[in-house]
């Protein structure tokens, strides 16, 4: 699919189609290259213009990937009459730590980072006792307005680099590795692309993203595809897009309603791409890459947690096979100050697990971190601004 603008939206019955690409400002500066933002070869191919030896790339991408290295002093194999030159080509600053929060006895880290241009995102590490993840951000804002979303009531600010969102990941591997964090020295085995903005709204930038993360190092991290999810809101032909790209991530679908009436409100984006569309691309995407897709299900008091809602979910989910295909997850709202947007009630939340798992629809109750520390996605660069 093509990367240009989509063209004007159109009406059905008095709706507004969202588009399906918001494209950003014109005019603005694009972040600066970064070798996360080229293959290994086309850093090979930079350094040799530059007339630089090209085997040098490789010996700076594993100071980058490896040895997670940012201290130029420290790459003590690059000659120091070259090592100026090769760090500005290829190691650019990008981004930079403004506020770091910490809570769980500091196993959740939420950062507030200030990139080139000023735009402002966050990034989360959790360590768990079997696992650390990573959660980045894709956009400095989001333009899919879901209105129960801080970042979503910001807008899109800008779509964010390849290297920009790697950044992301390899500064929690930086903390992991050097004992930042409770528990001793680790590495990050899960990245979820659940930050600021919609991925498949950024996806040429997200897919070089993943790929850095998956390319065997010193290339990249080395990480398992399984171990990435990546989550839309259900940009449609982006989600058939990935099924084809050969990479076996998790696909997450921000679904929040089962019917198109309230979707609509809670999801605008479903004016453009229905429910059936929308859950019928994530089955395709079951289908073809064999990857059990997550249903995400952000649960609103009064909203979407009535006990009709929950079996209208599970007979629509299973409408398309028992093979298990799919997996639910609801997530208790993380409400945003002064918002009429609040969690459910515990009891509706355990008669919304019930009636799923009735209908033989695994479901789990995602585990909340980071209250204390303006938890939901953008909020912290929403008080920072």
């Amino acid at each position: 699919m093509s990367d240009a603008p989509t063209p004007p939206p159109t009406t059905t019955a008095g709706t507004t189609l969202l588009p399906l690409v918001f494209d950003e400002p014109r005019g603005r500066k694009k972040p600066p290259r970064h070798l996360a933002d080229l293959t290994a070869d086309e850093r090979t191919a930079l350094l040799t213009e530059m007339g630089l030896p090209g085997f040098r790339a490789r010996q700076v991408s594993t100071h980058y990937f490896s040895r997670l290295v940012d201290d130029p002093a420290e790459m003590t194999d690059l000659p120091a009459t070259q090592r100026d030159e090769l760090v500005k080509a290829l190691l650019p600053d990008l981004m930079t730590p403004l506020r770091t929060l910490e809570a769980d006895k500091g196993t959740t880290r939420k950062t507030l980072w200030k990139l080139f241009d000023g735009a402002l995102v966050e990034s989360v590490l959790m360590r768990y006792p079997d696992r650390a993840t990573v959660c980045v951000s894709s956009q400095a804002g989001c333009g899919m307005a879901c209105p129960f979303c801080a970042t979503g009531q910001g807008g899109l600010q800008r779509n964010m680099s390849t290297a920009e969102i790697v950044e992301q990941v390899v500064a929690g591997a930086r903390s992991l590795a050097r004992g930042e964090v409770p528990g001793g020295p680790g590495r990050v085995s899960n990245v979820v692309f659940m930050g600021m903005g919609e991925p498949m709204a950024n996806y040429k930038a997200v897919i070089g993203a993943v790929r850095r993360l998956v390319d065997p190092t010193p290339n990249g991290l080395g990480m398992s595809a399984r171990g990435i999810t990546v989550s839309t809101v259900g940009l449609v032909p982006r989600m058939n897009q990935l099924a084809e790209e050969g990479i076996p991530v998790t696909l997450a679908l921000s679904l929040h309603a089962p019917d198109d009436e309230l979707r609509n409100e809670l999801v605008p984006i479903n004016t453009r791409y229905s429910v059936a569309e929308t859950v019928e691309a994530a089955w395709n995407y079951a289908r073809i890459t064999k990857r059990r897709v997550s249903i995400e299900y952000a649960m609103m008091r009064g909203i979407n947690d009535q006990a009709d809602r929950a079996d209208l979910l599970g007979d629509l989910l299973n409408s398309y096979g028992d093979w298990g295909w799919v997996h639910v997850n609801l997530i208790p709202l993380n409400p945003t100050p002064g918002s009429k947007w609040t969690a459910s009630d515990p009891k509706d939340e355990r008669e919304f697990v019930r009636r799923l798992e009735a209908k033989g629809i695994p479901t789990t109750v995602r585990d909340t971190r980071g209250r204390e520390i303006d938890g939901a996605c953008g909020q912290l660069a929403a008080t920072e601004a």
